[in-house]
């Protein structure tokens, strides 16, 4: 099936790894251009694969919550590549800010997993207008669910959901479209780290997925990705304002089916 992607620029955040990373592989074995934004420097291994396929990508090493790092970034993909198509919001961490961490940790949170899709929406909506593109902000299950001990993710991923409802309705007279995915328990390498953390982080796990409905089994990131990419293409033509939740069945089916 033709994505419609041949060509397209697509910047994505948290593209080194995890989620953002299947989703940059995915659009580069469509004909896409990805440009990566990620806090890390080029994985060699990882960067020669996607480079194979898309000679044109590009990896910005930078913090997204400098705001002159993402200003300056955005130039550089313009002044190399032109155009933007599409954006990617996707970079952030469950850091288990909690209600007695103090305001403090609250606001630098919200700048981890909050602003910079702000920021990077900002930046880039005036191309995204002239090329018809597409934004993809990514959400998280802690949303809907609630998960306790981490108020200011939730808080965070319950914004982008609004933002997303809120651009989706302020550029749709102009073709801009606007979609969230709300991934799952997704097994990425953060999230390997995070059971790592655990005193028996087999067991762990076991009680994880005892709990998700289909198949008793985690999200794959690939399973995340390819939605996303679906929204950035010519088929999701007709889709803004949506929330798409890609778990498993975790969030919206009776957890008794377990």
């Amino acid at each position: 099936m033709d994505l419609g992607l041949e060509g397209k620029i697509f910047i994505v955040t948290g593209g080194g790894s995890g989620i953002g990373a299947s989703v940059v592989e995915k659009l580069s074995s469509n004909g896409a251009t990805p440009v990566i934004f990620d806090k890390s420097k080029p994985d060699s291994i990882f960067y020669n694969h996607i480079k194979k396929k898309s000679p044109r990508s590009v990896w910005k090493t930078l913090d997204l919550c400098n705001d002159q790092d993402c200003n300056e970034a955005v130039k550089d993909v313009l002044a190399e590549l032109s155009k933007i198509d599409g954006l990617v919001n996707n970079a952030g961490i469950n850091d288990s800010v909690g209600l007695t961490a103090g305001t403090k940790e609250f606001r630098r949170s919200l700048e981890k997993n909050l602003v910079h899709y702000y920021t990077m929406a900002n930046l880039c909506v005036p191309e995204l207008k002239k090329s018809n593109g597409s934004i993809v902000n990514v959400s998280s299950k802690v949303v809907l669910t609630g998960q306790s001990g981490t108020s200011a993710y939730a808080a965070a991923k319950g914004g982008i959901l609004a933002l997303t409802r809120e651009w989706a309705t302020e550029f749709a007279n102009c073709g801009l479209r606007v979609n969230a995915v709300i991934p799952g328990e997704t097994m990425t390498p953060m999230y390997k780290k995070w059971l790592e953390g655990f005193e028996n982080p087999d067991k762990k796990l076991k009680r994880i997925i005892s709990r998700i409905p289909l198949e008793n089994r985690m999200t794959q990131a690939e399973e995340v990705a390819m939605p996303i990419v679906f929204l950035l293409s010519r088929w999701a033509g007709h889709m803004t304002g949506q929330w798409l939740v890609v778990d498993g069945g975790y969030s919206h089916l009776d957890r008794a089916l377990t």
